[in-house]
């Protein structure tokens, strides 16, 4: 099947990492452009495999590429629905081929190929030939597919742009249900060769971390595709609505994480967060500082007020943990009533950056659009905590209230009243993140807490 093909294809392949010192060449992320797309058609050429720009051999060594990936598929049986959920499977399926490396989705793609796969002659027109073959077979719903890979740079910058249109009518789709509109949910454990105990659960108000995937996708993926990696989650008992809690969730979190975690949830950073994969397009983070919530996606640059960026953000909850105070999501979700619902929504975000902020200006209150700072606002928590002073920012409210409680009488353990010196353990945590700047994590595992004093103050 893949004979005239030089590397192997196998799902051995699917969580293979190529580090930069293995690299011949990476192909779209953060330094370039890159999108992929699938477009249900009538008429397909099948099996057309289709080369736009430099090809491996014909690129230097080192240096960065855009990409562009295009299926047209058609079918009987396939419905413009299906789009989404088969564009989601070029990760996985790419991940199958020896040498190659592709991460994320949608136009986030970052792709890499290995020198030893340059060597054995790998070339686009062979990933084209593979992706053609397995989808396929994958998909027997699909009968004719015809690939197309662009390399040159403003065929790709075109094609960004036909994608995000794409993109936008699909997202759009789903806005208008809720998750008290429908009696099921969706799981997605796709991401599990790089974030083993990640457990995605898509809703009608929170889309897939990595933004490719919502509710009406995953309810045509469960259907075609029953024993895939999409599958349904009967709703379940609520138990908060505030959380956004059920029954079911907590199971099938605890099911699919190898009950590494057996609680989830949906709408808040706090508690049991949502476990993050790897693919999210954003993440929101928690300032202790300020006692708000600041967001940063993949594509911003600089540093957040943290002092750390987006890729530090990313290692401290990545690879399918539950941290609290760091959670993935994607962009999509900040537009949902639900966003952050438990810890505040928008009242208690006090960070964006400028592209995310300008993105769903519509979604934040208008009382609060100049009261969420930017990069170009500030550039530390000090100079943060000043700017939403002179906006009267909601959170300031908190915060005086948190500086108040430090000033009443204290009410102390009665360990203390009788020995000032004895030592109490007063916390013992599974996993806890200690925000930090300057590039560096710290991360408390098993934790036993232990103090002189254990003070319990009345807000």
């Amino acid at each position: 099947m893949f004979g005239d093909i030089p590397v192997e294809i196998s799902p051995m392949y699917e969580g293979e990492r190529i580090r930069a010192a293995n690299m011949f060449v990476e192909l779209g992320g953060p330094k370039s452009i890159g999108a992929e797309l699938v477009l249900v058609s009538e008429s397909v050429e099948d099996g057309k495999i289709t080369v736009v720009g430099p090809e491996i051999k014909d690129m230097e060594e080192g240096k960065i590429y855009p990409l562009g990936i295009l299926l047209e598929v058609s079918g009987k049986q396939l419905e413009k629905d299906l789009e989404g959920v088969i564009e989601r499977r070029i990760h996985e399926i790419c991940n199958y081929v020896q040498g190659f490396m592709h991460l994320n989705q949608r136009d986030k793609i970052w792709c890499r190929v290995s020198k030893d796969s340059h060597k054995k002659g790998f070339g686009l027109n062979h990933l084209g030939k593979a992706i053609s073959i397995m989808f396929k077979d994958e998909f027997p719903i699909i009968e004719e597919i015809a690939v197309t890979i662009m390399t040159e740079e403003e065929k790709v910058k075109e094609f960004v742009e036909k994608a995000k249109l794409e993109y936008e009518k699909r997202d759009s789709k789903a806005r208008d249900l809720s998750e008290e509109d429908v009696d099921s949910f969706y799981g997605c454990v796709m991401c599990q060769s790089f974030a083993p105990t990640h457990v995605c659960v898509i809703t009608p108000d929170r889309p897939a971390l990595c933004g490719g995937i919502n509710w009406f996708d995953c309810r045509a993926a469960a259907k075609i595709d029953p024993e895939g990696p999409i599958f349904e989650i009967p709703k379940g008992e609520l138990l908060d609505s505030v959380t956004g809690e059920y029954t079911s969730l907590n199971n099938t979190v605890a099911e699919n994480s190898q009950h590494t975690f057996n609680k989830v949830y949906l709408h808040s950073i706090f508690g049991h967060p949502h476990t993050s994969c790897g693919c999210f397009e954003a993440v929101a983070f928690y300032m202790p500082e300020l006692d708000g919530i600041g967001v940063v996606h993949r594509d911003f640059k600089g540093d957040t007020p943290l002092g750390i960026p987006f890729s530090a953000m990313a290692g401290q909850c990545s690879g399918g943990k539950q941290v609290e105070g760091f959670s993935g999501l994607c962009v999509e979700y900040m537009r949902s009533p639900k966003f952050l619902k438990a810890d505040g929504g928008y009242e208690r975000i006090v960070w964006l950056p400028k592209e995310i902020k300008e993105k769903i200006l519509e979604n934040i209150p208008k009382e609060l659009h100049e009261k969420i700072a930017t990069e170009e606002d500030v550039s530390s928590i000090h100079h943060l905590k000043k700017f939403l002073s002179e906006k009267n920012h909601p959170v300031i409210k908190r915060i005086s209230e948190l500086e108040s409680t430090e000033k009443e009488p204290e009410t102390v353990f009665e360990e203390e009243k009788e020995s000032n010196s004895e030592m109490v353990q007063f916390a013992q945590v599974p996993e806890m993140a200690i925000p930090t700047s300057g590039g560096i994590k710290i991360i408390l595992k098993n934790a036993k807490i232990y103090a002189e004093k254990v003070i319990i103050t009345k807000k």
